[in-house]
């Protein structure tokens, strides 16, 4: 069923955009793990409703985006920023989570409580790190995920980006 529905996602943000998005068909055939690499070049924002906020703590950095509706133009203008960004996102060990469904509240949009247009980003240890109520640059979003903590450790290792 995730398939479909995520299968549906692309395809109603293709119709929505006139352009296809890039997206990981190879995400959809296992769960997210150490072993399931995903092509970094791939963008694939996963529907709110299949997120699991808890699965990404210490792996990945949640970039979640909400929206009343997937015609909204904020939704719209954010997600073709992230797009424009994935691979340096991706090297940062972002994960995009898509949320237009106010009417069926997901986990995520119950914990985060969001109202219309949001972007939230959060740390690697599941802490909300910004709100924001506008559609916001990827290099704005790759900046301040540079300033913090855990990625700043990640840059002294030489882990990443």
């Amino acid at each position: 069923m995730s398939h479909v529905l995520r299968l549906g996602f692309i395809a109603f943000f293709a119709a929505l955009t006139g352009t296809v998005p890039l997206l990981a068909v190879a995400q959809d055939t296992a769960p997210m793990d150490e072993q399931t690499p995903v092509d970094p070049a791939l963008f694939a924002p996963i529907p709110g409703n299949e997120a699991d906020l808890n699965e990404f703590i210490w792996k990945k950095r949640p970039v979640v985006v909400f929206a009343d509706s997937a015609a909204d133009p904020a939704f719209v203008e954010q997600m073709r920023l992230l797009q424009d960004r994935w691979p340096e996102l991706a090297a940062r060990d972002v994960v995009v989570i898509a949320d237009t469904e106010p009417g069926i509240p997901s986990a995520t949009r119950l914990k985060l409580r969001p109202r219309g247009f949001s972007l939230v980003l959060m740390t690697k240890d599941g802490q909300v790190s910004i709100r924001k109520p506008l559609p916001w640059d990827g290099r704005e979003i790759m900046r301040a995920i540079d300033k913090m903590p855990i990625r700043r450790e990640e840059i002294r290792n030489g882990a990443g980006g």
